[in-house]
């Protein structure tokens, strides 16, 4: 048996899923216990993007009247490129 750290682990995990063109976003969600490590994300392709963004999509909240900054508007083309809906809301 190999020792492998959990670190280890996830960083071969998030490598196979960029190499597979995918995001795996480290998750977190505060107050909530016991929530999954990664959120993974691989390229829709066209023919389902239509119903996957009925049912999952992203949104980025502003102040009324503001807009994303760079690393921002960054992830949100990222996501696109993948073929995810992402939403900008500021009122």
């Amino acid at each position: 048996m190999i020792f492998m750290y959990e670190s280890d682990v996830e960083n071969k995990y998030c490598r196979l899923i960029r190499n597979s063109g995918g995001i795996a976003y480290k998750f977190t969600s505060p107050g909530r216990r016991g929530v999954p490590d990664r959120l993974i994300i691989l390229p829709i392709p066209e023919e389902h993007q239509e119903l996957i963004n009925k049912y999952v999509w992203f949104v980025e909240l502003k102040a009324p009247g503001k807009k994303p900054k760079k690393h921002q508007l960054n992830e949100i083309r990222a996501l696109q490129k993948l073929g995810m809906r992402v939403d900008v809301v500021d009122k």
